[in-house]
């Protein structure tokens, strides 16, 4: 089931789906149709790709009561004590402005203001997720957007899964729309009659709204382009095969394209997974999309030691990382790249996902060699404040008018020069 492979050829990296010619056209005519026509375009759109006709875009209060009576109690306690979780992981991300003056008397700064509005994508229809409303609707709001509305595809009756909109409510969103796809983002960028325009858009989705996001940025934010999931284990022969082929099938059950990769020191510890995964994967109900993912995007790779694992890891940058490997924290820090890393027996994958607070949209594909998980940072802007004193303007502005001459902006040294006309004799 899985392939057996040598460490220096191990890649996660896949080719992030760009679309097909056909489909780049028909989301450029959705989303113009979108800008053209707004609600009407939106609706057709709905019923063309959702097969539903939607009365009423924006989700009711008699719907978000519905909701909330229809999701067991337990279930409500966990979505709230996982908001919890996650908003006391972010706050300690929140930022301040800053200042410093200097004896001269310049001020130089820093100011940081949120996003005034952002759009939450969350995918729908057959599926529910209000774990992704959760992780993209709280950091927005711990960073203090003071607009954020939600959209996502209705089912074939024209509903929204009740526990996305119980998360919503729990996360403080009170605008949900019923609107999927492509159509959703153009509504999201350009504003309709009942959708409102925001400054950015967040959140996962299938090819067509990957590609509208692509579309769009530029005149709106977007959060990524993110590729399917993958994990990667790193174990020595204290790791529990059970524990690592249960955690492998967590990721390979999303996607086909999902990637599952043991690195591991223990040659026992390889066929013990292997035999783990073929016998667990039975009962699993998502098992054709696990063994799909499997045996198109897994391996179990033997290294010599853990200084070549953590080799293989740095080059993989997976969006997952466990280590289950003897005294794991002592390890971290050699750890360069990855999106999250979950270190010890207890901290399987899954517990990021719903639960323990760090957000879990992250870097895929090999990009956490250069970027990060979706955090409080997103969703704010930072504006540079610079208030220049007249002692330093003397001082150093023949050195400014010296630096625009070598780049033969001559108006820029003259508005320094008509300054420094004023204040010195020397001009």
């Amino acid at each position: 089931m899985l392939r057996i492979t040598n460490a220096h050829k191990l890649s996660i990296a896949r080719s992030i789906d760009r679309g097909t010619t056909e489909q780049q056209c028909v989301v450029r005519e959705i989303l113009a149709a979108v800008k053209e026509s707004g609600d009407k375009a939106v609706r057709a759109f709905t019923q063309k790709y959702d097969g539903v006709t939607i009365e009423k875009i924006r989700v009711t209060e008699e719907e978000f009561l519905a909701a909330k009576a229809n999701v067991p109690i337990e279930v409500r306690s966990a979505l709230q004590e996982a908001a919890d979780n996650i908003r006391a992981y972010h706050q300690h991300q929140a930022r301040t402005s800053w200042f410093m003056t200097r004896e001269s008397g310049t001020m130089l700064g820093q100011m940081i203001r949120p996003l005034q509005s952002v759009g939450l994508y969350v995918p729908g229809g057959s599926a529910s997720y209000p774990s992704s409303v959760l992780m993209n609707a709280i950091p927005a709001q711990v960073a203090g957007v003071e607009k954020i509305v939600m959209v996502t595809p209705p089912d074939r009756e024209g509903r929204i899964a009740p526990a996305v909109i119980v998360a919503a409510e729990i996360a403080g969103v009170k605008e949900i729309y019923k609107v999927g796809g492509a159509q959703a983002i153009g509504a999201l960028t350009y504003g309709t009659q009942t959708i409102p325009a925001v400054d950015k858009i967040v959140g996962p989705g299938n090819i067509y709204v990957a590609l509208a996001k692509r579309e769009v940025f530029g005149i709106v934010s977007i959060d990524m382009i993110a590729g399917p999931s993958e994990i990667v284990v790193l174990a020595d022969e204290t790791a529990s095969p059970s524990y690592i082929a249960a955690d492998l099938l967590s990721q390979a059950e999303h996607d086909p394209l999902a990637s599952a990769i043991l690195l591991t020191t223990s040659q026992k510890v390889a066929e013990e997974v292997a035999f783990e995964l073929e016998r667990q994967i039975m009962n699993l109900p998502r098992k054709k999309i696990a063994e799909a993912s499997l045996r198109s995007h897994g391996a179990i790779c033997v290294v010599a030691d853990l200084e070549e694992g953590f080799a293989v890891v740095n080059r993989l940058a997976p969006e997952h990382l466990e280590l289950l490997v003897e005294d794991a924290h002592s390890h971290l820090g050699k750890i360069k790249n990855a999106g999250a890393v979950f270190l010890g027996p207890y901290s399987s994958e899954p517990v990021g996902d719903y639960f323990a607070g760090p957000n879990h949209v992250l870097p895929t594909n090999g990009t956490a060699r250069f970027s990060s998980p979706l955090s409080v940072d997103d969703f704010i802007k930072k504006m540079s404040v610079i208030s220049y004193s007249k002692a330093d303007l003397v001082e150093h502005g023949e050195k400014i008018m010296r630096l625009a001459e070598t780049e033969g902006l001559t108006a820029h040294a003259k508005a320094i020069q008509v300054r420094l006309a004023s204040v010195s004799d020397k001009f």
